[in-house]
């Protein structure tokens, strides 16, 4: 599928982009892969990992910027789109900015990898898109409908767009992993309310949730991973079982259950053995067999939350993640 083809990541330095590049190269040995960012110091650490491999390449520039995305996407004919304002206080605080790298980041990379003759898009979506409560659900949410409707919006042209949605990355930059590991000397760790529930997910699992998508995609469908949850204690319990918890209360934006499927979506979703796919509304195209394939129907009322989750990761479970992607973790 992505052998010998070249492929674009938006955000590409990031957390997902450091996992995404080298298990493509290793895996379908694409001509070549572009990393499309902003930050060239990111970008500079990055190349040393590839000892001068000439099938990544570096390209700077910004999902704002429309005439440097039509430049960057000349030969391209995969793109993964991974840019975004994301962390929740962040947006929550410069929500301008949020919306333009989230919104219009979103609108550019459509009309340019239309223009550009782009066979595939995937976009990396989130938990928080569904029934948003923050800005940056509420601007993914946005990014999701414009990537879903982008399939319509482009006519005649062949390029169609899909969406990947999943919860908590482990591991991630960012992320409560590597934040409690960072603090948990100290011997206190914040947590914000006992109840807390998150989505468990490697970026591994995210990239082969993204392979999939390009090779399943029709247009239009959100897939969303089945992963387990966990609650926050036993994860801080994971990394720090002498700590002490001191409870801090929710931050702005933050819930406190994750949902990546909501009783409305459930409408024009399918189960698979190991994902579920909401199909678009738009066009009857949740009726298409060739988006439905061989999915079962859930039932009606039903949601996928990190609360009613049928599957759990246990304490020791996730002390062997940790312990095998120590060094994973220490580098982020």
């Amino acid at each position: 599928m992505l052998t010998n083809t070249s492929i674009l990541i938006t955000g590409g330095t990031g957390s997902f982009g450091n996992t995404f590049v080298p298990m493509t190269l290793a895996k379908f040995n694409p001509k070549k892969i572009v990393i499309f960012s902003r930050d060239e110091m990111k970008q500079w650490e990055m190349a040393k990992k590839f000892g001068g491999d000439e099938r990544v390449r570096f390209f700077i520039g910004d999902v704002r910027d429309r005439e440097r995305l039509y430049r960057a996407l000349d030969g391209i004919d995969y793109v993964v789109h991974a840019a975004a304002t994301k962390i929740v206080p962040t947006a929550e605080y410069n929500p301008f900015e949020c919306v333009k790298t989230n919104i219009n980041g979103a609108m550019n990379l459509i009309d340019a990898c239309i223009d550009k003759g782009v066979k595939r898009v995937v976009a990396l979506s989130t938990d928080k898109a569904s029934s948003p409560v923050n800005l940056y659900g509420a601007t993914k949410l946005a990014s999701d409908k414009l990537f879903v409707a982008g399939n319509s919006y482009a006519g005649g042209h062949d390029t169609r767009f899909a969406v990947v949605r999943y919860g908590n990355v482990m591991g991630s930059r960012g992320s409560v992993i590597p934040f409690f590991m960072s603090i948990k000397d100290k011997g206190v760790l914040p947590i914000t309310d006992e109840r807390m529930t998150r989505f468990m997910i490697s970026l591994e699992q995210g990239v082969e949730l993204v392979w999939h998508a390009f090779g399943d995609m029709e247009g239009g469908e959100i897939y969303v991973k089945k992963i387990p949850s966990m609650k926050v204690t036993d994860l801080a319990r994971a990394i720090a079982p002498n700590a002490s918890l001191k409870y801090v209360g929710i931050r702005p934006g933050e819930k406190l259950h994750e949902q990546m499927i909501s009783e409305e979506d459930a409408l024009y979703s399918y189960e698979y053995p190991e994902h579920f796919k909401i199909l678009p509304a738009i066009h009857n195209w949740h009726l298409s067999p060739g988006r439905i394939k061989d999915g079962k129907k859930v039932p009606e009322g039903f949601s996928y939350t990190s609360d009613n989750n049928s599957e759990w990761m246990g304490i020791e479970e996730l002390q062997r993640w940790i312990a095998i992607n120590q060094e994973k973790i220490g580098n982020i």
